[in-house]
């Protein structure tokens, strides 16, 4: 039986349109402590080249709720090289369109302490889906 206090966090998104990693997604992370408590913005970070968020901040002692908020938009219509160089890469015809029909995906869980949650993002630019990794 785990003896810690708090859950920890991990994530990273996948673009399944191009089959690489999403690159530079602004993440927030907020908790609260009850289903009826207020949201408690604890920091973020963004998405390395490998499509991880390493750092993003502890969960205080109590946490038994989550929320990450990733946003996508930038993603889809920035002006980010990597993601047109990774599209021309590729046999099948671009699919985006100017905007992002999801311009911020919000998944939220509960947590018990001791544990740790890797929660992916798979991503494209009209669907997405996450799971409790490991």
């Amino acid at each position: 039986m785990s003896t810690e206090t708090t859950a920890s966090v991990s994530t990273h998104i996948l673009d399944t349109s191009i089959g690489r990693p999403a690159e530079g997604v602004a993440i927030s992370l907020s908790a609260r402590s009850g289903s009826g408590a207020r949201w408690v913005a604890l920091g973020g970070s963004a998405t390395d080249a490998d499509g991880r968020c390493k750092d993003l901040p502890a969960l205080p002692e109590g946490t038994t709720h989550v929320r990450l908020d990733f946003e996508t938009e930038a993603y889809f219509t920035g002006s980010d090289n990597t993601v047109k160089q990774a599209e021309a890469q590729q046999d099948a015809p671009r699919v985006r369109d100017s905007g992002a029909f999801f311009p911020e995906v919000a998944i939220t869980f509960a947590v018990v302490p001791g544990e740790h949650y890797h929660v992916p993002l798979l991503l494209n630019p009209f669907g997405y889906s996450v799971y409790r990794g490991s």
